[in-house]
C-alpha cells in the first residue's frame, strides 16, 4: 500500500495495531522497571545483589534463545506473543507478592524467559507490517510506543509505589498485559511453512549476518542496563528529588528525534545516525558522572536519548536488512542474545564497581559516579566493532509486508 507521491505507507491498519499493543506492554513493563531496584533494596539487597538482581533475567532469556528463533519459524508470531504476555503476568503477579531476594529472583527468571520471546516476536511483527524501503524509519516509528512509555512509565510507576505498595502496581500492569495479549489474538501473520530450514539447529536461532549488529548492541545494552538499574538508586544519593524525570527527558527527546533520524538512515545509510548516536552515547555518560542537579540529570537523560535512543533501531534495522523478511524472527533473536548478554554481565560488574568503590572509602554518589565513567569503555567498544564489521551493511530483507489484521 502506498500513500500520495507513491511511496509506501507507514501507518497501515496493521502497523497501527502493532503499535498500539506494543505501547501498552512497554508501559506495564516501564511502569515496574524502576520499583525492581528499589524493591531489592527495601528487601536487604546490597549494591552487588541489586545488579544481579537486575541482569539474571538474561540467563533465561539466553536459555530460551535456542527456542525462539526455531518457534518464531514454526508457530504463527502473534501466538507466540500471546503465550509470551501469559508469561508475564505471572512473573509481575509474584514480584507483587515478593517477600524475600529469592522469591525476586524467581520473578526476574520468569520473566527473563518470556522476554526472550517477546522482543523479538514483536520485532519481526513490525518488520513484516513495513515496506523494506522504509525499514529505519517504520521500526525507528515503532519504538516510539517504548519511548513514551519511558517517559510516563517510571514516574508512575514511583508514584504508583508511594501511594499503594507494590502488590496493587504490579497487579495493574499484569491487567494492562492481559488487554494486550487480547488484541494480540486479533493479528493475523503468516502461517510458517514446511521449509527444510524449519528442521531445529543453531542457524534456526542465531544468523551469521546479524552477529556485528548483535555485538555491537551487547556492548551499548549492558552500558545501558546501568543506568535502569542504578539511576534512580544514584539520584537518590546525590540528594535529587524526582529523579523518575530522567526517563521522561529520555523519551522526550526520542520523540522529537528518531522519525528524523529513521528517514535520514532510509535515504543515507544507517552509519550516519549509528556512528554520532555511539558518540553521543559516551558523552551522556561523562555528563551522569558529574551532575549532582535535577538539572543536570535532565540534561543527562537528553543527550543518552540523543544517543542509545536513536542507535539502538538502526542497528535493529541492520539486523533485520541482513536476512531474508522469513527469517527476520531468527535476526530479531540473534539480535536479542546480544542484548541478553548485555544486560547479564555488565549490570553485575556495574554493581561489583560500586561496592568496590564503596569499600575502599568512596561516598555513595562518588561510587556512582565512578561506575558510570568505567561504563564508557563497552560503548567505545561497540564503536570500533561496527567501524571495523558494520559499515556499510543493509543485507537482502525486502519484500512486501507479511503482517495482516483479522477481520
Amino acid at each position: 500500500m502506498t500513500r500520495a507521491g507513491g511511496s509506501p505507507r507507514i501507518w497501515t491498519g496493521p502497523f497501527v495495531a502493532l503499535f498500539a499493543i506494543n505501547l501498552v506492554i512497554t508501559f506495564a513493563q516501564f511502569m515496574t522497571i524502576s520499583l525492581i531496584p528499589k524493591l531489592a533494596v527495601s528487601l536487604g539487597a546490597t549494591s552487588i545483589t541489586v545488579g544481579v538482581v537486575t541482569g539474571i533475567f538474561a540467563v533465561t532469556a539466553l536459555a530460551v534463545r535456542p527456542a525462539v528463533g526455531w518457534a518464531t519459524l514454526k508457530v504463527r508470531h502473534s501466538y507466540l506473543l500471546m503465550g509470551t504476555l501469559a508469561l508475564i503476568i505471572v512473573a509481575f503477579v509474584l514480584y507483587g507478592i515478593s517477600d524475600s531476594i529469592p522469591v525476586l529472583i524467581a520473578a526476574r527468571l520468569l520473566h527473563g524467559a518470556a522476554m526472550g520471546f517477546l522482543a523479538p516476536v514483536t520485532l519481526a511483527l513490525a518488520s513484516n507490517a513495513l515496506p523494506a524501503s522504509r525499514m529505519a524509519q517504520g521500526i525507528g516509528v515503532f519504538s516510539l510506543g517504548q519511548a513514551v512509555s519511558t517517559a510516563v512509565g517510571p514516574s508512575v510507576g514511583l508514584w504508583l509505589l508511594e501511594t499503594f505498595g507494590s502488590l496493587p502496581s504490579f497487579l495493574l500492569g499484569a491487567v494492562l498485559l492481559l488487554g494486550a495479549a487480547v488484541a494480540a489474538g486479533f493479528i493475523r501473520s503468516p502461517r510458517p511453512g514446511p521449509a527444510a530450514e524449519q528442521r531445529f539447529g543453531w542457524r534456526s536461532f542465531i544468523a551469521v549476518e546479524a552477529i556485528v549488529p548483535a555485538t555491537v548492541m551487547l556492548c551499548l545494552a549492558g552500558a545501558f542496563s546501568g543506568v535502569n538499574a542504578f539511576i534512580v538508586l544514584y539520584g537518590e544519593a546525590r540528594g535529587v528529588a524526582q529523579i523518575g524525570l530522567f526517563f521522561a527527558a529520555y523519551a522526550v527527546f526520542i520523540l522529537l528525534s528518531r522519525p528524523l533520524a529513521g528517514r535520514l538512515a532510509d535515504t543515507y545509510g544507517l552509519t550516519v545516525v549509528i556512528v554520532p548516536g555511539l558518540l553521543m552515547f559516551a558523552v551522556s555518560f561523562i555528563v551522569i558522572s558529574q551532575v549532582t542537579t535535577l538539572t543536570g540529570f535532565l540534561i543527562a537523560g537528553a543527550i543518552s536519548a540523543l544517543g542509545y535512543g536513536i542507535c539502538q533501531p538502526a542497528i535493529q534495522t541492520l539486523s533485520l536488512m541482513s536476512v531474508s523478511p522469513e527469517r527476520r524472527g531468527v535476526a530479531s533473536n540473534t539480535n536479542y542474545i546480544g542484548i541478553d548478554l548485555g544486560y547479564l554481565l555488565l549490570p553485575v560488574a556495574a554493581g561489583w564497581i560500586v561496592t568496590a568503590s564503596m569499600d575502599a572509602g568512596a561516598a555513595t554518589s562518588d561510587a556512582y559516579s565512578m561506575m558510570y565513567l568505567v561504563l564508557i569503555v563497552p560503548i567505545g567498544i561497540g564503536l570500533l566493532v561496527f567501524l571495523l564489521f558494520g559499515r556499510g551493511s543493509r543485507g537482502p530483507g525486502h519484500a512486501e509486508p507479511l503482517v495482516e489484521l483479522d477481520e
